[in-house]
């Protein structure tokens, strides 16, 4: 499994991975983590989590994954190729404003990530997934129909989502990750939240 802190790319064994999960019950995955920021401040906040950020580009997450805090990991990897090593030990999954392959996934009902998120969540796993109307539109599909699409997908794979809350401009503000603050002074900024469990 390859890990990221600053430009240092690290390589971590089966071992080493039960190693660093051994103290903790709660562990939440930010699928899609971006920057990092929202997985950096969720880990600065609550301690006795351990929270994995995940994405696919490294170079996005060199400035957060060089934060010295030992319950949180950053790992390069796909959304629709994740670890077999995590296989029922997330407690919480958070996707936030997905875009590119993971938003093309989540609209099409991608097996491959949809099984991937099923394997690796433990019994009754919480999942938070936000999605903005520009990404969206750039999909070729408005806030609604986008997400009226993903929260049948969830549904068929057996998650049991409650109805989408808006996420207005000022709710984005609030929201700890870089991408909200870009959204909630932009063009479009509309985002609707959907949250269920496994």
């Amino acid at each position: 499994m390859q890990t990221i802190r600053g430009r240092m790319s690290l390589e971590i064994d089966w071992n080493g991975w039960k190693n660093q999960l051994k103290n903790y019950d709660r562990i939440l995955l930010d699928l899609g983590t971006g920057d990092g920021r929202y997985a950096r401040t969720l880990a600065a906040k609550h301690p006795g989590w351990f929270v994995i950020g995940v994405d696919s580009c490294r170079e996005n997450l060199r400035e957060h994954s060089q934060a010295k805090l030992r319950n949180l990991l950053f790992v390069i990897a796909s959304a629709q190729d994740l670890p077999c090593e995590w296989e029922g030990l997330v407690s919480q999954v958070t996707i936030n404003f997905p875009w590119g392959s993971l938003l093309e996934s989540l609209l099409s009902g991608d097996p491959r990530l949809l099984c991937g998120l099923k394997s690796v969540s433990r019994a009754r796993a919480a999942l938070d997934l936000r999605l903005n109307g520009g990404a969206l539109a750039e999909a070729g599909k408005t806030l609604e129909a986008g997400t009226d699409r993903i929260f049948y997908n969830l549904l068929r794979a057996g998650w049991q989502l409650e109805q989408p809350v808006l996420m207005d401009a000022s709710a984005l503000q609030r929201f700890p990750s870089t991408w909200a603050k870009r959204l909630a002074f932009g063009r479009d900024p509309r985002a609707l939240m959907l949250s269920g469990q496994k």
